[in-house]
């Protein structure tokens, strides 16, 4: 009898102090997954803004900078700036080591040519077409990064990636179609930025995989914006030097551009947070979140975008279409060792300025 009562009172006493634990546990799974979901509504709040932004920095009546190249150049310069003091002066975050010449040379380089090649083209073609119609040439980018990946022996043709393919290549003709005023200058720069941020996706896996070599994105801007400044410096000499010169533009007001650029440097800190927290495939998703907002959104706020049926038939064909390629990058990802993981999750490449980010990227 005496040992039945003390089982009870054993048993009693290990579930009341469970109890707590397991209440504890259930409000730090709570609290992890708020901070989540913060990081990606920081992350899709940041991404949206940057493209209202630098939209209404270049084409705007109120500001009058329509120099992409310019725009382009300072926000590298800043970044560079900048993760120099985050990194070698306050030290509050620290660079990877494993760099040295030849990946410098092999790939760094053309990342930096590349990521500026992005920029550039994809804030040029803010000047001749609206963002949202932007947004809808931007969803073929699963496509270019597919071509360009089976090209460099990253990825392999099959059946399945050609009907994807296929999808989100139909629905942006679509939304193509359906667009009122359009520009085929501004067309022709979106699609040069959707190639060029192709490239870039291309090189920053090469960097990865062959090179094995892992940043986090203020590693990646440490060394790659210095880089892209330059390859951005040569064109302004001869492209739009000489205009602002003769508009006077250098007395523009500096706040405006200061705090465009830590929007643009905010947001890529934003993607390092929502990756440290989740994972790459979760950023795509939020991206597609993101580019639905910014569709919605610029019909509401710049005279220049008129939606039509077709237009939002197609871009949600599209949709679909890149819904369906993360599924199965998910899938793929799913299927890898823990190890290859870890390194896709490390590897994901910075949102330029003037997509999320061009704002890509």
């Amino acid at each position: 009898m005496k040992d039945t009562t003390l089982h009870i009172c054993v048993d009693t006493l290990s579930r009341s102090t469970s109890v707590p634990s397991m209440a504890g546990g259930i409000r730090g799974l709570c609290r992890e997954d708020g901070l989540t979901y913060a990081y990606l509504l920081l992350y899709i709040s940041l991404s949206s803004g940057q493209i209202f932004f630098n939209k209404w920095v270049l084409s705007s009546k109120q500001i009058n900078f329509p120099y992409p190249l310019g725009l382009t150049l300072f926000h590298m310069v800043f970044s560079s700036v900048l993760c120099f003091i985050l990194t070698k002066v306050l030290k509050i975050m620290k660079v990877e080591d494993g760099m040295n010449s030849e990946i410098y040379t092999t790939s760094v380089i053309p990342i930096g040519a590349t990521f500026a090649m992005t920029l550039w083209l994809g804030n040029t073609a803010y000047l001749y077409i609206s963002v949202a119609f932007a947004q809808m040439l931007k969803a073929v980018m699963p496509v270019a990064v597919f071509i360009l990946g089976v090209a460099a022996g990253l990825e392999v043709m099959s059946c399945r990636m050609l009907l994807i393919m296929s999808v989100i290549s139909f629905g942006v003709l679509v939304a193509s179609y359906g667009e009122i005023d359009i520009s085929w200058i501004g067309v022709v720069y979106q699609m040069g930025g959707v190639v060029a941020e192709a490239l870039r996706l291309i090189f920053m896996e090469i960097l990865v995989k062959r090179k094995g070599l892992k940043m986090n994105p203020i590693s990646v801007m440490y060394y790659v914006s210095p880089c892209s400044a330059l390859f951005l410096f040569i064109p302004w000499i001869f492209l739009e030097k000489s205009k602002m010169d003769a508009a006077g533009t250098w007395t523009f007001h500096p706040v405006v551009l200061i705090l465009n650029c830590l929007c643009t440097f905010a947001l890529n800190l934003s993607v390092f947070l929502v990756i440290s927290h989740t994972s790459a495939l979760t950023i795509r998703v939020a991206g597609v979140v993101k580019d639905w907002v910014v569709v919605i959104l610029s019909a509401v706020l710049f005279a220049d975008t008129k939606l039509t049926v077709i237009n939002l038939f197609g871009y949600g064909i599209a949709i679909a279409g890149v819904a369906a390629y993360n599924n199965y990058k998910l899938k793929k990802e799913v299927s890898k060792p823990n190890s290859n993981e870890s390194q896709n999750v490390e590897a994901v490449p910075l949102v330029n300025s003037s997509t999320s980010q061009r704002a890509d990227e």
